[in-house]
């Protein structure tokens, strides 16, 4: 089995949301396979959080997207890309 990089979009409730707050629950969520977690602006002062992480290609998407989708302020979790590392 190999490692695969999964970039995510985790765009937040609302351009009010403490975009901080969101990326250290990210931080602890993805702990031991997070390599990069940075913003990008969306639209109108909105940003995402773009978030890469390393893990074994045998597990899929789906149990990260759900463990960052249930972070407060968190309003969706898009995959965006899965490469293999």
């Amino acid at each position: 089995m190999g490692s695969v990089a999964i970039t995510f979009r985790i765009m937040p409730d609302d351009a009010e949301t403490d975009l901080e707050e969101v990326k250290s629950r990210v931080r602890t969520s993805l702990a031991g396979s997070l390599r990069d977690l940075r913003e990008q602006p969306v639209a109108f002062g909105l940003k995402a959080i773009l978030a890469i992480a390393v893990v074994s290609d045998s597990g899929g998407t789906e149990p990260l997207e759900q463990a960052l989708a249930s972070i407060p302020g968190v309003g969706s979790v898009e995959t965006v890309d899965v490469t293999l590392v």
